[in-house]
């Protein structure tokens, strides 16, 4: 009865470490990201249409110039969707299209020409509007679309804050570092795996309790 008993604490422990594993991995991970799938060519070629992304939940006031964000402005862009852009201006700098002429077009943050080696075919405007110059508010972000010839970015929505959007729409941050998933996806299939072994160890500890009893039932011959 000891070793029965010895199984089942064993069990009952493994089993309520692991299913505490698994839930919180799967908090975690829900908590802290997200996956989208792109729907437009607007980041081309950066994302692609149909390409899956992971993104970290964080607050709009941490992004800075060059993240790539999902965010929703149901204003802009009807039913809910979540849109996703390039950080190129935060609260107080100032954004001005464009420094050069033709392919050598560059933009301008705070007087210094930006480097972008993601926008496509090394255009950095598209073709309207042809020129801007924008002051960031504070609390607010200046976003464009790595396809400046096929994204409806900040560029459009000049007479809503310069085209910005508040901080507070932005709902996560692209990530290539795909370790806090797999830590967090790991920990929940390493719990439930715990948990399997603990339920597995819980039904032995049973059986094994129910065994004695049953063989003390029995009457002994009569001539011992």
């Amino acid at each position: 009865m000891r070793q029965g008993r010895g199984l089942l604490v064993a069990g009952w422990v493994m089993l309520t470490a692991g299913l505490v594993s698994v839930v919180a991995s799967l908090a975690g991970l829900r908590l802290n990201y997200g996956m989208a799938d792109v729907r437009s060519e607007s980041m081309v070629p950066t994302y692609r249409p149909g390409d899956d992304i992971v993104y970290e939940r964080v607050d709009g006031g941490e992004v800075r110039r060059g993240d790539v964000v999902l965010f929703s402005a149901p204003d802009r862009y009807p039913g809910g969707v979540l849109v996703v852009h390039r950080v190129i201006g935060v609260g107080g700098d100032r954004i001005v299209c464009c420094a050069g002429e033709g392919s050598a077009r560059r933009l301008t943050v705070n007087g210094r020409t930006g480097v972008e080696p993601y926008v496509k075919d090394g255009d950095a405007n598209g073709s309207l509007p042809p020129r801007y110059d924008v002051r960031v508010p504070e609390g607010r972000l200046f976003l464009l679309g790595d396809h400046r010839l096929n994204a409806r970015d900040s560029r459009f929505f000049a007479d809503d804050h310069g085209g910005t959007v508040p901080v507070e729409a932005v709902r996560g941050r692209v990530t290539e570092d795909r370790l806090g998933v797999l830590l967090l996806a790991g920990g929940a299939l390493l719990g439930l795996l715990l948990a399997i072994a603990g339920l597995i160890g819980v039904l032995a500890g049973r059986a094994a309790r129910r065994r004695p009893a049953e063989f003390g039932t029995q009457l002994w011959p009569s001539h011992f």
